[in-house]
């Protein structure tokens, strides 16, 4: 019988500080994983990811948090824009 392991979740300051022990402190990634209780695919991973949001290719938290902020914003204005259009489309039917 097997028992599944909880799945753990590093918050995005841990894991630039881990990034951090690599790239500013010559850490490297092998020591740096273990000092910070994580795998070294882990950390290979959390590099890659700051160095795409660093460069633009990949959104970061406060970003996807604003974009998907917007998203629900649009759909509500979208929303509001039929039910107006309909209204006009029904008061104008009523002047006629």
């Amino acid at each position: 019988m097997t028992t599944k392991g909880t799945r753990r979740h590093f918050k995005p300051e841990f894991k630039k500080d881990a990034v951090a022990l690599v790239s500013e402190q010559g850490y490297s990634i092998s020591k740096a994983a273990e000092v910070v209780g994580t795998t070294s695919n882990n950390l290979r991973r959390w590099i890659k990811e700051l160095k795409q949001e660093e460069s633009g290719v990949r959104l970061g938290a406060d970003e996807r948090t604003e974009l998907d902020r917007l998203r629900r914003e649009v759909k509500q204005l979208r929303m509001e824009k039929e039910i107006l259009k309909k209204a006009s489309a029904f008061f104008a039917k009523e002047m006629k």
